[in-house]
């Protein structure tokens, strides 16, 4: 009878409870070698290809494009080839995972402890460790294509046929900009034929093409179309929330269940402001010097211990919004920075976020927050504080207003901000005071 091996899903190195399956490399029945990839998982933070544990044929695949896998479930089942060479377990990547974390067991000894903790480096997103040595992911040639996790998932959310988009990336492979050219052009649309000349003699046999229906309130009888409430069909289905949107659910779901936000507004005047300047890079440094003048605010707060950490640095997460959801990249050392540094860092932020390439590591750790909304719409805001952190600060949308002075009034631009607090670890006068720095140091010239 044969060996068959079950595989199951790894903690991808984010410490999420599932991830969603973008694409199968195999299919049943099909030989793979040791480390080829096996399928692309999108998690909360990236898409990244997971390598297949054994050399073999896969005998069965748990799960569709599209599903959800639980870390720790079953994702494939394999028949290792006794005559090829398959991993030791010394060199483990820490795919050798038992069933789901719900089911207890029994505490390893202290030495199989400290091999297991080794072994678990292989799922640290982008990574594959034999060993002691860390092997950086690269784009993987697949039918004759070469791109990255995220590029495929990119382009299977287009409907873009990588086989048919011309790379302009090193060494052939597809980039993030080529798919998007692609979908953008029509040139590669996935399952599309290649148009075929028509001969101009053949278009008097040719039935006339009807332009669609547009769509109206009323029948061609003269009748309402719709005379009872929608159905589901006409209404729209049930969309299972996945990666990035999907774990958004859960951390707001329980920031609302954890925090008691109060929220403070005001307006800071920018009538001062000599030439054009930065806004972002003046608001990171009008937070880092709150941070300066009330540390109660830059810290972070456990509810359970009740504990409160301050920090002597100052890291800003900033919310930045994309399709696929809501990511909040760390500026580190943001108290150091002068505005070309924090210019250069958000830009680098901002185009990692963009194709999906930022690492894990920079999604988590910030001691404040800054949701820059007003870049958009909106003037005042209520931003969602996520534990551990205490603060976020929201910059609603530029204005020209009528400011009362001295001896009549006066058009300035103004800029509304609005701070919400975790009153568990602050009072109302530090948020007030937090908040009145800001307006202080936004009101300097330069």
């Amino acid at each position: 009878m044969a060996d068959i091996k079950t595989f199951y899903l790894p903690d991808l190195g984010e410490g999420l409870p599932d991830a969603t399956i973008v694409e199968w490399h195999v299919k049943v029945g099909d030989s793979i070698k040791l480390d080829a990839p096996l399928c692309s998982m999108e998690t909360a933070k990236a898409v990244v290809d997971v390598p297949s544990p054994y050399t073999g044929k896969v005998t069965k695949l748990h799960g569709a494009p599209g599903d959800i896998i639980e870390t720790g479930a079953a994702l494939a089942e394999f028949e290792p080839d006794p005559n090829a060479k398959q991993r030791a377990e010394a060199e483990s990547t820490g795919h050798h995972h038992g069933p789901k974390k719900s089911e207890a067991a029994p505490a390893p000894a202290p030495a199989a402890a400290a091999k297991a903790d080794r072994e678990d480096e292989g799922t640290v997103v982008g990574a594959m460790v034999s060993g002691s040595h860390v092997h950086v992911e690269q784009a993987a040639s697949i039918g004759g294509v070469k791109a990255v996790p995220a590029v495929r998932a990119l382009a299977k959310k287009l409907k873009v046929d990588l086989a048919r988009v011309r790379p302009s990336g090193a060494d052939g492979v597809v980039t993030m900009q080529d798919v998007k050219n692609a979908a953008a052009n029509g040139s590669a649309a996935l399952g599309a034929a290649p148009a075929r000349a028509v001969p101009a003699s053949a278009g008097r046999h040719l039935a006339p093409e009807l332009p669609e229906p547009a769509r109206t309130t009323t029948s061609l009888a003269g009748k309402p179309v719709r005379t009872a409430p929608p159905s589901q069909q006409a209404s729209g289905q049930p969309e299972q929330l996945k990666g990035v949107r999907r774990n958004m659910a859960r951390v707001m779901a329980d920031a609302h269940a954890q925090v008691v936000p109060t929220t403070l507004v005001d307006d800071a005047d920018l009538h001062a402001w000599i030439g054009k300047q930065d806004i972002t890079a003046r608001l990171i440094r009008a937070i880092v010097s709150a941070c300066k003048t009330v540390p109660a605010l830059n810290a972070w707060f456990d509810g359970k211990n009740l504990t409160r950490t301050l920090h002597p640095h100052v890291d800003i997460g900033i919310a930045v919004d994309t399709d696929d959801g809501l990511f909040v990249p760390a500026l580190r050392n943001a108290d150091v920075l002068d505005g070309a540094g924090i210019r250069a860092a958000i830009k680098r932020l901002r185009t990692q976020v963009e194709d999906r390439s930022i690492p894990a590591s920079e999604l988590s750790g910030y001691t404040i927050s800054l949701s820059n909304f007003g870049m958009f719409a909106g003037r005042y805001a209520t931003p969602v504080v996520v534990p551990p952190t205490v603060a976020i600060i929201g910059a609603g949308k530029l204005s020209h207003d009528v400011v009362a002075v001295i001896g009549g009034i006066e058009v300035h631009r103004r800029m509304p901000l609005s701070l919400t607090f975790d009153h568990r670890a602050a009072t109302g006068g530090e948020a007030a005071r937090f908040l009145k720095a800001m307006l202080d140091d936004l009101a300097l010239p330069n």
